[in-house]
């Protein structure tokens, strides 16, 4: 599939979910030009960067640690091409917003920041730089994608993705030639009753099948928690919202905990790692079992291709699974979709700051070396129409998300931005945990999750 169709078929997923409405407040004031420095030549092969301003600097405050290197390498490359100073900071996994507020508030902040949808602006709207009339608004696919306050647009998503079950194709094409395999094929795996079953019996027979479990580790070491309290969290939150019509409301019922529940029984009882050891296991531990073929499955995002290439499962083992959690109609479910990346300026920053920033993002969007780096070496998809369809991503999970767009699949869009915070989350996860090692029960989950948050968006505090 062409790249641009792909693109506005996710775009109009996300925009059906009614995701990015428009959120109320006062808008800033768009950066003036600053003087140009003498620009210098780009490696071979590259396109040169354009002259950026000599007083100007760039700060940026960066949210995936799993790409904190790469984009260390791209300041030094674009500093390099151009002598304008740009730092890479890059908070610990679930603490940008406490990082974030700690760094806004010094003399040098960050000029160019990342806020979580349209509940993020509602937080930082007196630092968002209104870009209507930029070039990296100018660049952006689909203009309602953006997040945006009466006539201002104050942030742009600069990265697509997509998360379900990842699977090994060769672990399950070897399960399936086992005598009593419940399944012919992968194909069969079109709802929560087969995943289970298949799942199960996996574990029941990991010894013949030569692996160590079904399922990786459900990682809950601190801060490792996001693919459960937040990813896995989604989608019974995403069902009661399509029941309800919303994209967010004040109150939930919890009408799919029950399911929620199932799924993550089947995650933590079919694994590699005894659920009273989770409280030490990573990310990284679980995509390691994963791409060493020690596991079948693995929940995860299309973001995490870089830690499974280069090891013992090749990308033509690579499938992907939607997370079923046993719904009525759930055959026709896709991956979920959507983006919780949106890149926002500083607007206290100085004008010279802001252009620099400006001038960095124009780079990565146009030239030879930014959009290698965007797609080929983050694994980004990104909805800019600076991109043709030669540049396309090489990831194998990414591709896999084109598949489920092209088969007509519905799409599970990302509801958990309507999560009320980030301390929020955290609560779920640690309920999560302490159901996992028996120290707490599902009911404290259930509790966690309807009470606090009506407690949070009723009565919002400063922790979001």
């Amino acid at each position: 599939m062409k790249l641009k169709v792909f693109l506005a078929m996710m775009l109009s997923v996300i925009l059906a979910a009614g995701m990015l409405s428009a959120c109320a407040s006062s808008s800033g004031e768009g950066a003036a030009a600053s003087e140009a420095a003498t620009e210098t030549a780009a490696p071979a092969g590259t396109t040169a960067a354009e002259p950026a301003s000599s007083e100007g600097s760039v700060y940026f405050l960066n949210f995936k640690p799993e790409v904190a290197e790469k984009w260390e390498e791209i300041a030094q490359v674009y500093s390099g091409e151009t002598g304008v100073t740009v730092e890479v900071m890059t908070a610990a996994s679930n603490m940008y917003e406490q990082t974030l507020r700690s760094e806004i508030a010094k003399t040098k902040a960050p000029t160019l920041f990342q806020i979580n949808g349209p509940v993020g602006y509602q937080n930082w709207s007196d630092y968002c730089l209104d870009l209507k009339d930029t070039e990296f608004y100018e660049y952006l696919s689909d203009k309602s994608l953006a997040v945006t306050s009466g006539d201002g647009v104050y942030g742009i998503p600069y990265a697509i993705e997509g998360y379900g079950i990842i699977y090994n194709k060769t672990i399950v094409a070897d399960y399936c030639a086992l005598d009593g395999a419940v399944i012919a094929s992968a194909d069969e795996i079109v709802n929560f009753d087969t995943l289970k079953a298949v799942a199960e019996d996996m574990q029941a027979r990991k010894d013949e099948l030569g692996i160590e479990g079904a399922f990786a580790s459900t990682s809950f070491a601190a801060g490792e928690d996001w693919r459960w309290q937040t990813h896995l969290a989604n989608v019974p939150l995403y069902y009661e919202f399509q029941d309800k019509g919303v994209d967010d409301a004040e109150t939930v019922d919890g009408t799919y905990l029950e399911n929620f529940k199932n799924i993550f029984d089947l995650y933590i009882n079919n694994s590699i790692t005894s659920p009273n050891l989770l409280s030490s296991k990573t990310v990284g531990d679980s995509m390691a079992e994963f791409a060493l073929g020690q596991v079948a499955f693995a929940q995860n995002g299309d973001w995490a291709w870089g830690d499974i290439k280069d090891n013992e499962v090749g990308e033509d083992e690579i499938g992907y699974l939607p997370i079923y959690i046993g719904v009525d109609g759930e055959e026709n479910q896709g991956l979920c979709v959507g983006t919780e990346n949106f890149w926002s300026i500083n607007s206290q920053a100085s004008e010279a700051d802001q252009q620099a920033t400006l001038d960095f993002v124009k780079w990565l969007l146009t030239s030879d070396t930014g959009k290698d780096y965007l797609v080929n070496q983050m694994g980004f998809t990104a909805p800019f129409t600076t991109f043709g369809e030669e540049e396309a991503p090489s990831n194998p999970l990414s591709n896999s998300i084109l598949e489920y767009s092209a088969s007509g699949k519905t799409a599970v869009s990302w509801a958990f931005s309507a999560m009320p915070s980030q301390t929020y989350k955290n609560h779920v996860g640690q309920a999560l945990l302490e159901y996992a090692q028996g120290t707490g029960t599902w009911d404290n989950v259930e509790i966690v999750f309807i009470d606090e948050w009506a407690a949070e968006k009723v009565n919002p505090t400063a922790e979001q």
